[in-house]
């Protein structure tokens, strides 16, 4: 397994894992890069440097690829972007996986999935608050304590010299002046942090991330756009969560530095394949021994993804009894046992992957 961590370069476990999931947070990276990023200015997109772990991977282990791919072929529903839902009596809709990025590799739909988004009368995606960015803002000063310290908290008084100084210079380093992050949940910093500079500048820019193309196309062309979920509901799920876990996660974060490009990368080769049951896997086993955080990482996987099922399925229950939806949510809502697609199972649909 060394060959494998160092792929990774020994990268904290609580940070590759939070890389990972962070992804699922539509609503919070959103956020984060409107509150940090908008308004800056970029004078041209930097390159896209990461690299594919997984191809490294199989090319210097090929053992522990295999041992990947099998944990993979074992995780339910792995395979697919792209869900039928079928249910007597109800035309039926189709579930989508998506990736919050604006990688063109991401943007551009799968075929299939470009039909059926194209053929649906509505459009879900996690939540429609990042529609109106002024009125998301209004609603979020409305609860301040959800994104900042509102009392004499900083950052820095939650870390050791050591970390305030890594802070500071991965703060640095994408020209982002400590002070103006001083009060700011770790969440929406870690947010920011987990996304390759040339995403950050694209989203920065103006470009949309694949569920906001999704929205903005169908507006466009006179189709219903509906949410399953609330900005403030994601956010309130993160405040939940332990504060020295938050903060481990952003320290750790923050010292990965440009390692984000390779894990970013491998993620968005991973989505292009429809390989979803592989996320998990494949970042296991990046893990440094002994130093994860299962009882943390376990609360963060309930909170921000299990239990967030629950609600997508039951909202998603009056819009799919009208019929012919496209519902978009974050890939990695999709697989396993307590994944979207075995609750609606769950929840008495019929559901079959497209175009496997």
């Amino acid at each position: 397994m060394k060959r494998v961590i160092a792929i990774a370069d020994r990268a904290a476990s609580v940070s590759l894992k939070l890389l990972v999931a962070l992804n699922v947070l539509f609503f919070l990276s959103f956020l984060a890069v409107l509150l940090f990023a908008a308004g800056r200015a970029h004078a041209e997109i930097p390159t896209c440097t990461g690299a594919d772990m997984l191809s490294a991977l199989q090319k210097n282990d090929p053992a522990a690829y295999r041992k990947i791919e099998t944990e993979a072929a074992g995780t339910p529903n792995g395979k697919g972007l792209l869900w039928k839902l079928e249910k007597p009596g109800e035309r039926p809709s189709f579930l989508f996986g998506t990736m919050h990025m604006t990688d063109p590799r991401v943007t551009t739909l799968p075929p299939d999935a470009q039909k059926a988004y194209d053929a649906a009368g509505t459009i879900v995606i996690e939540t429609t608050d990042v529609l109106d960015k002024q009125k998301m803002m209004v609603a979020m000063l409305k609860e301040p304590d959800l994104m900042m310290f509102t009392d004499s908290t900083t950052l820095a008084s939650l870390l050791s010299p050591d970390d305030a100084a890594a802070m500071n210079t991965a703060l640095d380093a994408r020209g982002i002046p400590p002070a103006s992050v001083a009060k700011m949940k770790p969440w929406m910093l870690s947010a920011m942090m987990a996304l390759p500079a040339c995403e950050l500048a694209r989203q920065s820019g103006g470009a949309p991330v694949l569920d906001v193309k999704l929205a903005e196309g169908a507006k466009a062309a006179g189709k219903p756009v509906e949410g399953l979920e609330t900005a403030e509901s994601q956010l309130r799920a993160m405040a939940s969560l332990p504060l020295a876990f938050h903060m481990k996660g952003l320290v750790d974060t923050l010292k990965l530095g440009d390692k984000v490009n390779d894990i970013n990368e491998t993620m968005i080769v991973l989505y292009q394949r429809g390989d979803t049951g592989m996320f998990w896997p494949l970042f296991r086993a990046a893990m440094p021994e002994g130093q994860d955080d299962p009882a943390g990482y376990a609360a963060f996987e309930e909170t921000m993804i299990t239990s967030r099922n629950k609600v997508m399925v039951e909202h998603a229950g009056p819009i799919l009894a009208r019929g012919n939806a496209f519902m978009a949510v974050g890939a990695l809502h999709l697989p396993g046992p307590e994944g979207l697609v075995e609750d609606f199972r769950k929840a008495g649909y019929t559901v079959t992957p497209v175009g496997l």
